[in-house]
């Protein structure tokens, strides 16, 4: 799911669930790498993780809002509040690692 400016408080800061949220852009090779694995986690986890995709060229006020200055960087929200940050391309097990504490 693409998340942008306009519905980003709906679909990260309300969510009941944890949230990954990739922040990407067209041009950016290492985010290609990112995407599937997000949405492969997204699948899997379905109805206990919502994953979602924000462009920050298209939506750069969440970008410079969370201090992103590097992408591709994955935000895990619970409660509204990010509680854990992944920059770079990493393998599944590491955005695995991180979703862990977040599924009690």
């Amino acid at each position: 799911m693409d998340v942008t400016e306009a519905n980003f408080e709906e679909e990260v800061l309300q969510s009941q669930v944890p949230v990954m949220v990739d922040l990407w852009a067209e041009w950016c090779g290492p985010c290609r790498l990112v995407g599937p694995i997000i949405d492969e986690i997204g699948a899997e986890l379905d109805g206990k993780v919502k994953a979602v995709k924000l462009d920050v060229d298209s939506n750069p006020n969440i970008a410079v809002k969370y201090g992103i200055r590097n992408i591709p960087t994955v935000l895990f929200f619970k409660n509204g509040e990010v509680v854990s940050k992944q920059v770079g391309a990493v393998p599944k097990s590491v955005f695995m690692d991180k979703l862990k504490p977040l599924l009690d």
